[in-house]
């Protein structure tokens, strides 16, 4: 049963399950949900294995209150904040998928003492400027400026993609590429070669930039962005197996 979480106005919806710490997070990715394959995996894994779990919706995403489109990633952020610090004891092992990616990172900064670990997934740090706002001609940046947004074409579903001129503006307050980024905790990258939304250059860019004495990247040959397969699963467990000690 999902549960909700008030804050600030907003409802957070959650599931959260009981078990032994560290718990884990997880934070999932941009107009995604909680009931991703991913998240409903792990899930299933801390149940069988004891273990402490919380997954949630930010604003504007499944469950929760809000409209997707007047969010931003300072807002999710927000929202990941809150869920942690009011509904997990002690420190964490965060699990982060494409945005969830960034946005973990962004907390590994803002509240280093709830963090245990870090399993990043296809982490995309700094999408908004790098990959949305590079990527755009001149005549959808003017678009974007003139109007407040700007609709994109989605894989992932009919409806298209808004991408608002707030978005882009306060992806520029959260930027973790472009000053030093401590992780001094055990930290896990996973990337498929075969990811056509966030490139495993950036994996490399992170890997680089990042600092701590356990920071691993592991490369799958073929996997794609939704790093969903049974054996892409069983990478993730693994992984949080490994920064859990």
């Amino acid at each position: 049963m999902v549960s909700y979480l008030d804050t600030e106005g907003e409802r957070i919806a959650y599931h959260k399950t009981e078990g032994s710490g560290p718990g884990v997070v997880f934070l999932g990715g941009f107009k995604s949900d909680m009931e991703g394959t991913k998240a409903v995996y792990l899930q299933q894994w801390a149940e069988t294995n004891g273990r402490a779990f919380l997954r949630l919706d930010y604003t504007g995403h499944g469950q929760s209150s809000g409209d997707f489109v007047n969010g931003c990633i300072g807002d999710w952020v927000r929202d990941a904040r809150a869920a942690i610090e009011t509904l997990t004891k002690g420190p964490q092992i965060l699990v982060g998928s494409s945005m969830g990616g960034w946005i973990s990172l962004l907390l590994c900064r803002d509240i280093p003492s709830k963090v245990h670990g870090l399993v990043g997934i296809a982490a995309a740090p700094d999408f908004t400027e790098d990959s949305m706002w590079m990527g755009f001609n001149d005549e959808q940046r003017e678009t974007i400026l003139k109007d407040g947004q700007i609709d994109l074409p989605s894989e992932y579903s009919d409806e298209p993609y808004i991408i608002t001129k707030k978005l882009i503006e306060d992806g520029r307050n959260q930027l973790v590429l472009r000053s030093p980024l401590a992780l001094p905790f055990a930290v896990r990258f996973l990337q498929g070669t075969e990811d056509a939304d966030v490139d495993q250059s950036v994996a490399l860019r992170l890997l680089e930039h990042a600092s701590g004495e356990d920071i691993r990247l592991t490369l799958l040959k073929g996997a794609n962005h939704s790093f969903s397969t049974p054996e892409c699963l069983t990478m993730i467990t693994e992984a949080i197996g490994q920064v859990s000690g």
